[in-house]
């Protein structure tokens, strides 16, 4: 091979190799970011669902334990204005089989907002205002408690709670 046709050669696969490096280190700069509503099946959902949400099951919804946590984005304005919260989920008749009813709470900031009571199998949404005060960064983790749920043991292996499809804030 001529030397140069071997230098030029050379010379496209080292720049080559160069805009792969940036490519690569701007890919790495930039953090995924948190979705202000995610539903269950949301590729972002395992990064944001920090506790007590099961694995995502094939109609797009998770079994949640008795005590559920997840990080979600405020809406743009939360902070000024305040937000509301949901949590879509589905009341089982085999759970109410054996609690009779359960209700939920949610807790932001150290602030547990009121809770709501289920007692009749189906589709339901916890909704809740929360108040701008509580939005003081770029996220927020929200806990929510069920006062009835399956023990381990009960029905399965696992804790269950609630079949939850989607959790996540709106604009007021």
């Amino acid at each position: 091979m001529p030397k140069a046709a071997l230098f030029c050669s050379f010379v496209l696969l080292l720049a080559g190799c160069n805009s792969k490096d940036k490519t690569r280190a701007q890919t790495e700069e930039e953090a995924p970011r948190l979705a202000t509503m995610l539903t269950m099946s949301d590729p972002r959902a395992p990064a944001q669902l920090l506790l007590g949400f099961y694995s995502l099951e094939p109609g797009g919804w998770r079994w949640t334990a008795g005590h559920f946590s997840a990080i979600l984005r405020p809406p743009r304005d939360a902070a000024q204005v305040g937000a509301v919260l949901k949590l879509k989920f589905s009341l089982p008749q085999a759970v109410l089989d054996h609690v009779s009813s359960t209700a939920i709470t949610a807790s932001l900031a150290g602030t547990t907002l009121p809770a709501e009571t289920y007692s009749k199998a189906g589709d339901y949404e916890y909704i809740r205002e929360v108040p701008a005060a509580l939005f003081t960064s770029d996220s927020v983790k929200v806990d929510f408690a069920l006062t009835k749920f399956l023990a381990a043991g009960t029905v399965e292996g696992r804790e269950l709670g609630v079949i939850a499809t989607a959790v996540g804030f709106e604009h007021k």
